[in-house]
């Protein structure tokens, strides 16, 4: 049973993400704290009272916008403790899930909060604690409904983009981004994974951060030795190690 802490300085967004917290049998205990100082506070007597103490903390809900000490500045903070809980943040704001993403949270859920996606923010947050007890590295959730579509996210909303649709991919950290002519997509899926699973529908790898598809690129440029792709009008570097195997997949793909 997780014992968790939500933090939001709008007392009626508060309100509703504890009552979807106490309606999930997974959560022990909620409690609430209107803005970052307070709920620090909170922390530093959970961590005083230890992991198995009666005001110990498994899970913070952060939001990021508030006044002062913002969500981020408090989820930097709890990254200098030994054993902080962990981090789920749950913004309005999708312009920072990459600092988030670099904060090592377990999940990042967008405004209004829905109570399918909570849930799943609750899995992500017991999974690796099971893991770990268990001594085991915990699975990255995949949940698509087919081969030929990836399941994304877009306020709050969970969308279905074609993988013909997808021009290149961009690696962060754990999670990659995921290029259109229409706009861009994070997802909770590591380059490499994407890498071997959509190599067979024309995908390669031409940088240690990038992974595009061969009928998107529109040219091959070679600049005083620097090799790169044109997608679009996007110009991507092809690192030495991948030149040699991206020119003869796009002969192989000019002559047959």
């Amino acid at each position: 049973m997780l014992r968790a802490l939500a933090v939001d300085d709008e007392r009626p967004s508060l309100e509703e993400l504890l009552y979807l917290l106490h309606a999930d049998p997974r959560i022990g205990s909620a409690e609430g704290a209107g803005d970052a100082t307070e709920a620090l506070r909170r922390i530093n007597r959970a961590l005083e009272s230890g992991p198995d103490g009666p005001e110990a903390i498994d899970v913070v809900f952060l939001d990021i916008q508030m006044p002062g000490l913002d969500g981020l500045d408090l989820a930097r903070l709890l990254g200098g403790f030994a054993r902080p809980p962990l981090v789920v943040f749950v913004t309005a704001h999708e312009d920072f899930a990459v600092q988030a993403f670099d904060l090592k949270a377990v999940d990042y859920v967008l405004k209004p909060v829905r109570k399918e996606r909570l849930a799943e923010a609750v899995r992500r947050v017991v999974e690796p604690r099971a893991a770990a007890q268990r001594g085991s590295t915990p699975r990255i959730p995949v949940h698509e409904p087919d081969p030929d579509h990836i399941a994304v996210e877009l306020g709050g909303v969970t969308r279905f983009v074609a993988v013909e649709d997808i021009t290149h991919v961009e690696a962060q950290g754990d999670y990659a981004r995921l290029h259109t002519d229409r706009g861009s997509h994070l997802v909770r899926i590591p380059l490499s994974t994407l890498e071997e699973r959509w190599r067979s529908r024309g995908f390669v790898r031409i940088h240690r951060r990038h992974l595009v598809a061969l009928r998107h690129i529109g040219e091959l440029r070679l600049d005083a030795g620097t090799v790169s792709v044109l997608i679009g009008s996007e110009e991507l570097q092809v690192s030495r190690r991948h030149t040699r195997e991206l020119r003869d997949l796009l002969m192989r793909r000019t002559t047959s």
